[in-house]
Formats: structure tokens, C-alpha cells, sequence
């Protein structure tokens, strides 16, 4: 019998994932709860201890030994609730050890069901994980007993419960794919430098090499697109640009802007943005659908990316020099200056304001509130003009309204 108890207690640590020497301890404390209850004492000492190797049970009531086994039915069903609840919340404990130490991580599971749009996933036939719908990727299903990876995106105790959070639009989802599927990135010898996702469309990757010897985006993509069609088919077809990184922010606006063309690029390093000049026959495609390229392009670089045509951008030219002109005391020089700060139309000037252009170009402090002064109107100005041609329509087609509504004379 207590060669039993013994394998019986191994079982449960090794089923439960827990410490066996806290099984132990927890049926010792249960033991003692039952013993006070069914000698009604509280105050008096009941001290019960289990040998860990023959499962031997001695139990002494203010130093007397006693039987353990005469307790009774009602003590027993009192030592079998503590028991339960002292071995629930050692594996409670448990669990959160184990996968708090694993935040980050990817993980394979088996789909449960929905509830509510949240999916749930068994992880170890012992724990669940939960998946938001906002933590999903858009427009994929799964079906119970499909087997998913998962990040592992947060462990919270919440009414006495592990609830392990997990995601599979999180961008770090990506990153580990791929330093699953890309050993060179395991390694440390290719490095993710920064990666911006719209989970389920799109994602831009960055990456660079710490090994010249080694082409960083031949080996994300794989031999004839073997490691990319990988993360690829787990993503359900979302489409991933491999970037190759470069500290010079011009370079990497460009080739975060592929697989369109840049003709020419103008930064303002004073407002953040940067203005990129494409043919028109690469319009489309810089800004990509519903303007996905450009968008994810702009958080993958740090800037605020502006796309233009040659003849948008020559009319962001033309406007900034008549500005310019306007103002008696600048010179030609000024349109020269201000367009090798970056300053390549009145907006930029508005928004960039006088101290660059005092500190940066050395233009007198006088000539730049009078060149931001006029910026301002002309923003202004431009801004209500579509308003202004917008209020005349409407008083075209009320007059005409009020016309077909006037008679034309009765006949005589």
C-alpha cells in the first residue's frame, strides 16, 4: 500500500509537470486538515510526515502517534479538497513558470475550437492557449485538430487561471520564422535590422549581413524561393519583401520602395519626410494597393515618404521659387539652399518654420518669418481654393434648379 501511494504520487508530479516533493507536502498538509477535523482542536499540534522512499505515514497529536486510516469519511473528504486544491494551484504555478519563460517563442498546438472569435489552441494536452481575433491573421480559418505555430505573446494569472495569450499576426511571429527557416539568421551571421507587417497582406523586412562573404537577402529567399515559400505558405500567402539594409537612408528608402523604380529622392532631415520622385509608369506601384507600399515603406525607413510624379514635383519646385521671389530681400541663391535642405515645396517650408533656415542656410532672421509668413498664406490660399470652386458648383446647380422651376408664360 504505501509502495503505492509512493508510484502514485510519482504519477501525478509527472502528469501535472509539477515537483514531486510538493505532492508530498501538499497530501501531508491535507492529512493535517483532516486530522483537526476530526478532532474538532484547532489549537492542538498534529504533525503528519511520509516517508519520500517506502511512503510510510506517521501522524502524532501533541506528540501522541495516531492512526491516521480511523479518521472517517467526512476528515478524508476534507484532506481530498485540500488535496486537489494544493495540487491545482502547484500546477497553476507550474505552468506559469514554464511558459513565462518561453514568451517569444513559437510554438505548435492543436485548434480546439472558437469562442467568440477567440481561438483556442491545446498546447501540451494540459494547458490551452488563447488567440484574439485581433492577435490573428485576417481571413484565415482553422479547423479543429489543425495543427498551427504560434508566438507565445504574454502570461497573465487572471481569476486564478494561466492564461497564456497567443498571436500570429505579431511581428516578432515573423522574425522567428525566420530564424527557423533561415540558419544564417539562428546563427547571428544575418541580422533583421527592422521589419514592418500588416499581418495577412504584407510584410518588409530589412536585413544585413555581418558576413561579407554572405548575400543577406540570397539567403532569406533560399535556393529557388525554397525558405521564403516556407514562411510564405505558414503566413497563408502573405506576401513578404526581403529588404537588403543600408545606413544610408537614401538607399534604403529606395530599396524599401521596390519593387518600384525611384528616380530621385529629396530629404528634410529637419521634418522627417521624404520626398520620392517615380515615373508615372511607377506610380502604381510604389504606392501599392491601397497605398500598402508606400505605408509599410515609411515605418520600415523611420520617414515620412511623400510619392510624386516628375511634373507634381516640378510644381512643388515652381511654387516654392514664385514664393520666394515674392520676398524682396531673397535672393536666387535661397530656392538652391532651401532645395539642398530638402525643402522642395511651401509645405515644407511651412512646416520646417525659420530656425533652420537661419541656423542651416544663414539667411537673415527678418528674410525667414517673411519667407515662412508667405508659405503660410499660399498654403492657405491653395487649401481654400477647392472649397471656394466646390461653393460655386453648388450655387450653378441651385440656380439652375431654381430656373427649370420658373415658369415660361402661360399661352394665350
Amino acid at each position: 500500500m504505501n509502495q503505492e501511494l509512493v508510484r502514485i504520487i510519482d504519477n501525478i508530479a509527472r502528469d501535472k509537470n509539477i515537483d514531486k516533493e510538493s505532492v508530498f507536502v501538499d497530501l501531508e498538509d491535507a492529512m493535517i486538515s483532516a486530522a483537526r477535523k476530526h478532532f474538532g482542536q484547532p489549537d492542538s499540534e498534529i504533525v503528519v510526515h511520509i516517508e519520500r522512499k517506502t511512503g510510510q505515514i506517521t501522524a502524532f497529536k501533541d506528540g501522541v502517534a495516531i492512526d491516521i486510516k480511523q479518521l472517517g469519511r467526512i476528515p478524508a473528504q476534507t484532506a481530498k479538497q485540500v488535496m486537489m486544491q494544493r495540487i491545482r494551484a502547484d500546477e497553476r504555478d507550474s505552468i506559469y513558470a514554464e511558459f513565462s519563460q518561453r514568451k517569444g517563442e513559437i510554438i505548435s498546438g492543436s485548434v480546439v475550437r472558437y469562442e467568440s472569435g477567440t481561438l483556442i489552441v491545446d498546447l501540451n494536452r494540459r494547458t490551452e492557449g488563447f488567440m484574439p481575433k485581433s492577435k490573428q491573421i485576417m481571413g484565415q480559418t482553422h479547423r479543429p485538430g489543425e495543427r498551427i505555430r504560434c508566438l507565445i505573446l504574454d502570461v497573465k494569472e487572471v481569476s486564478g487561471q494561466v492564461k497564456i495569450i497567443l498571436s500570429r499576426a505579431h511581428q516578432d511571429f515573423i522574425r522567428r520564422l525566420f530564424a527557423l527557416e533561415v540558419p544564417e539568421i539562428a546563427e547571428s551571421i544575418i541580422e533583421i535590422r527592422v521589419l514592418a507587417r500588416e499581418a495577412g497582406y504584407r510584410t518588409k523586412v530589412a536585413v544585413a549581413s555581418l558576413d561579407d562573404k554572405v548575400d543577406p537577402v540570397g539567403a532569406c529567399v533560399g535556393v529557388r524561393g525554397s525558405r521564403i515559400k516556407n514562411i510564405v505558405d505558414e503566413l497563408g500567402g502573405e506576401k513578404i519583401d526581403i529588404v537588403r539594409w543600408n545606413d544610408s537612408s537614401q538607399v534604403l528608402i529606395t530599396n524599401a520602395l521596390m519593387p518600384a523604380k525611384v528616380s530621385e529622392i529629396a530629404l528634410c532631415f529637419e521634418s522627417g519626410r521624404a520626398t520620392v520622385v517615380v515615373d508615372e509608369d511607377q506610380l502604381s506601384l510604389a504606392i501599392g494597393k491601397h497605398g500598402q507600399n508606400v505605408r509599410l515603406a515609411a515605418r520600415l525607413t523611420g520617414w515620412d515618404i511623400d510619392i510624386l510624379t516628375p511634373e507634381e514635383y516640378n510644381q512643388g519646385i515652381e511654387l516654392l521659387t514664385n514664393c520666394v521671389k515674392s520676398v524682396e530681400a531673397a535672393d536666387d541663391t535661397v530656392v538652391d539652399k532651401l532645395i539642398a535642405l530638402g525643402v522642395i515645396s511651401i509645405l515644407d517650408l511651412e512646416d520646417v518654420g525659420t530656425e533652420p533656415l537661419v541656423k542651416e542656410l544663414k539667411i537673415g532672421q527678418d528674410i525667414a518669418d517673411e519667407l515662412v509668413a508667405v508659405a503660410s498664406e499660399e498654403v492657405k490660399r491653395l487649401a481654400a481654393e477647392p472649397k471656394k470652386n466646390q461653393a460655386e458648383d453648388i450655387m450653378q446647380q441651385e440656380k439652375q434648379q431654381q430656373e427649370q422651376k420658373e415658369p415660361t408664360g402661360s399661352e394665350e
